[in-house]
């Protein structure tokens, strides 16, 4: 259960960064829509709270923290008195836990799992949950706003779906790159990282040998781009999802009049899934890229690590 205390605080060193991102400049408060306006769906930025929006708290940030919380209390619950077979919270976590370690074991190897188990639990966690909590009744429609002749409408929400706010999301990214860069020099050297990206690979030799040191090189350029393009990558990819997600129950519960309540039933359970799937898709692809850097071909899948 040490795994779960590693997992708990970890999670508020993860929240940290996109609070403060949420609070730039960028994020200004939107226009009020005009009377008479009907379309309403939700704005591509996270905005502060409070009857204008000028808060440097945003709505996001505050999901973030209540899922962050709640999470730490659960955990706490649950392992307030560990037992040695475990039942009820205590199961359940551990059995998680477990799942995901035998999961990723199989993918990067045993000795790197040692290693990354923290982050790439804690960030799977925190994103699943927090995709979670977006579909309670009550995220995006509990706030301030107008009442106008056809009804009222919040225009500045109390809570926001976390991960549809892109700072949040580039955050996490950012964090990934940093433990990237960090586990990529303890395992291979810094030497080591070089020639991963701009050795000649192969057993070439004379002229041809030169003329591949030269492609390498131009090779390797390409791979620091690419590198340096994925925590864009992560981070747009999973917030475009759940941004999208959000913005289409707001559209399927105004699309027909007083039915609005039963149409996105059949969404939610759909997005249920795109929680479960993002979460695991982000997870798998950070694995995935330390992987690449910090297990070679010799390893035989990392092996040789734990050798």
């Amino acid at each position: 259960m040490s795994v779960i205390r590693i997992i708990v605080l970890w999670m508020l060193l993860v929240g940290a960064p996109g609070f403060g991102l949420a609070a730039g400049p960028a994020e200004a408060p939107a226009p009020a829509p005009q009377a008479g306006h009907e379309e309403h769906r939700l704005t591509p930025n996270a905005l502060g709270l409070g009857p204008h929006g000028g808060s440097f708290i945003t709505s996001s940030m505050v999901v973030t923290w209540i899922v962050a919380a709640a999470l730490i209390l659960m955990v706490r619950y649950a392992t307030r008195r560990v037992q040695l077979v475990p039942a009820g919270p205590q199961n359940f976590w551990e059995w998680l836990v477990e799942s995901l370690h035998d999961f990723l074991e199989g993918i990067i190897g045993p000795e790197l799992v040692k290693r990354t188990f923290w982050f790439f639990a804690t960030i799977f966690i925190l994103i699943l949950f927090t995709n979670w909590f977006g579909l309670i009744p009550g995220v995006g429609t509990i706030g301030w706003g107008e009442a106008p002749a056809k009804g009222f409408h919040v225009t500045y929400p109390l809570l926001r779906g976390g991960n549809a706010d892109l700072n949040m999301t580039f955050a996490m990214s950012m964090i990934f790159f940093a433990c990237w860069i960090v586990w990529a020099v303890q395992s291979v050297g810094v030497k080591g990282v070089f020639l991963d990206l701009f050795g000649p690979k192969g057993d070439t030799t004379g002229v041809l040998r030169l003329l591949m040191i030269v492609v390498f090189f131009a090779v390797g350029f390409l791979e620091v781009v690419s590198i340096l393009f994925r925590p864009i990558s992560l981070s747009f990819r999973l917030y475009g999802n759940i941004y999208a997600g959000e913005n289409m129950l707001e559209s399927m519960g105004r699309l027909v009049p007083h039915f609005g309540w039963l149409l996105p039933v059949p969404f939610y359970f759909m997005e249920l899934l795109v929680g479960i799937v993002q979460a695991l898709v982000f997870m798998l692809l950070t694995a995935v890229f330390t992987m690449l850097i910090c297990v070679h071909q010799d390893d035989h899948g990392g092996a040789a690590h734990g050798a």
